[in-house]
């Protein structure tokens, strides 16, 4: 395996309880990834990001973490991980399981530990005003960020009340965090996506924020509870574990942070490799938004020498293709989509199913939603369950192949035809268009690596830069335009047409052409 394959490296996330179901329970597991390692690398990614598979009572799927070290029973066991590692690394697929340090379970023996009045320092537990929470903090989930207690004292969660937030101000909290790490790069994982990796630090005392929707202040500063300076000294000491561990061991920060030139704090070359680019997920399909938003990111890592990431959709965000307007023009914007991350300089992320083109599930049953976003906002935030629906891997059969029972959450019926099964064979599907542009850019190296673009002028509205031999336009004005016919096309997203020695790109559509 490459040095610095972290980065130009195509990495897929794998949501654990939606992949693949080897046992019929309905919930995928560490054997069904296993099972279909093969397909991922004849997709073409170089590695998976897992979920996590930890300990959990799944108040938020995983998410609220009781044991550290030990795989949940619904996904398997440790030796489970063992022979997935070694089978992912026979295949030359490296590893990168999610850590969630934020917060653990309120199932954990430590907060088991806190309710009954011991060791409460390793949480954040503080005294009312009154009868009212300690400030007026709100949870990401909704509703107040505090929960209290029998005795009346009340704990802090940016999450759910089953998420209690650990107190990274405690030495033993450090140190604990530091020996799980140990632990799971001794059974050889590649690294660890880093879960809010933005929220383990608090501002000090704690102070009220005053305003009734306080998430969406972190577009324009740092919250008290979330990117908050401290956190640098925590990923440092991760930096010097990961660091220790020979072949490259890597770390990837989910962080949520006003700006780019935030983010880029994340990525000195002593704290984490790489971040998530939420930046460049959340613009705006529109030629203006893209370039400015590639831009600021490229310009935001050449400071510190990290590389940029590039991501279209994640387990928390609903599917791009539904983002994009849905149907048929949502697909054809995917597959641009992906050609243009595709061409840019750095590592890319792709999503479970994103390469079946699948969109977001809207009509869900109100009755099978788990996510906890769904009851603490009083059943006005269905939250993120639309794009955790399992795999369609058949065209027929249990669950569409995900596995020999049911799946967890119903799949819509005609997922049938967006199947593994069903697209394999279509030159013209999204999975032969995924598969074909990951090999491309494997065998043109220049595609991912470097540091920047240069931007060429052509029609108003076509997104058209050069790098390293190669070109890159999109077409984002709607209507169809003339580029100069380039000769040597590498990739397009959609068929277009050739008249008069010039190309006739329609509208969402990408083109690559060697130089």
């Amino acid at each position: 395996m490459s040095q610095d394959w972290w980065r130009h490296a195509v990495i897929y996330q794998v949501y654990v309880r939606s992949f693949a179901d080897s046992n019929g329970d309905g919930v995928g597991d560490l054997p069904g990834i296993r099972s279909r390692l093969p397909y991922l690398r004849d997709l073409g990614v170089d590695a998976v990001w897992i979920t996590p598979f930890y300990a959990s009572p799944m108040a938020d799927g995983g998410y609220d973490v009781a044991d550290y070290r030990a795989v949940d029973p619904q996904f398997g066991d440790l030796d489970d991980v063992r022979a997935l590692v070694a089978d992912a690394h026979d295949l030359g697929i490296r590893v990168i399981v999610d850590i969630v340090p934020n917060h653990s379970s309120d199932q954990h023996e430590w907060f088991q530990e806190a309710l009954a009045g011991r060791g409460r320092e390793r949480y954040i537990f503080r005294e009312g005003v009154g009868d009212q929470p300690p400030n007026d903090w709100e949870s990401v989930f909704g509703g107040p960020a505090w929960t209290r207690v029998a005795d009346g004292s009340w704990y802090l969660h940016l999450f759910a009340p089953e998420q209690p937030d650990l107190n990274w101000e405690l030495p033993e909290v450090r140190a604990e965090f530091r020996d799980v790490l140990r632990f799971w790069l001794d059974l050889g994982v590649d690294g660890f996506r880093v879960d809010v990796a933005h929220g383990m630090i608090k501002a000090a005392g704690l102070p009220d924020i005053g305003h009734a929707d306080q998430l969406k202040l972190l577009g324009t500063e740092p919250l008290p509870f979330f990117d908050q300076d401290g956190v640098h000294e925590i990923h440092r000491e991760w930096r010097a574990v990961v660091d220790s561990y020979p072949g490259e061991r890597v770390l990837v920060a989910e962080a949520w942070t006003p700006s780019a030139e935030r983010t880029a704090l994340y990525l000195r070359p002593d704290e984490m490799h790489q971040a998530f680019n939420f930046h460049y997920l959340t613009a705006e399909w529109t030629c203006e938004a893209l370039r400015s938003v590639i831009d600021s990111s490229l310009a935001a890592v050449a400071p510190v020498g990290a590389p940029t990431t590039w991501v279209l959709s994640n387990h928390d965000v609903q599917r791009h293709v539904t983002r994009y307007g849905g149907g048929e023009t949502g697909l054809r914007r995917a597959r641009a989509a992906l050609a243009l991350m595709l061409a840019l300089p750095g590592s890319v992320y792709l999503y479970q199913g994103e390469e079946l083109g699948l969109p977001e599930v809207l009509d869900l049953p109100d009755e099978v939603l788990q996510d906890p976003m769904w009851e603490r906002s009083g059943h006005t935030e269905r939250g993120r369950d639309g794009c955790r629906v399992p795999l369609p891997w058949t065209s027929s059969g249990p669950s569409l192949g995900f596995g020999t029972g049911g799946a967890w959450l119903p799949q819509p019926a005609d997922w049938a035809k967006l199947s593994v099964e069903a697209q394999s064979g279509d030159q013209d599907s999204m999975l032969s268009f995924y598969r074909n542009a990951l090999r491309i850019r494997r065998e043109h190296p220049a595609l991912g690596a470097g540091d920047g673009v240069k931007w060429v002028d052509g029609p108003a509205d076509v997104l058209w830069f050069e790098r390293d031999g190669f070109a890159c336009a999109v077409n984002l004005s709607g209507e169809v335009v003339a580029l100069p016919d380039p000769g040597a096309v590498l990739l397009a997203s959609s068929y277009y047409g050739v008249r008069d020695g010039q190309v006739l790109l329609p509208p969402d559509t990408a083109l690559w052409w060697e130089l």
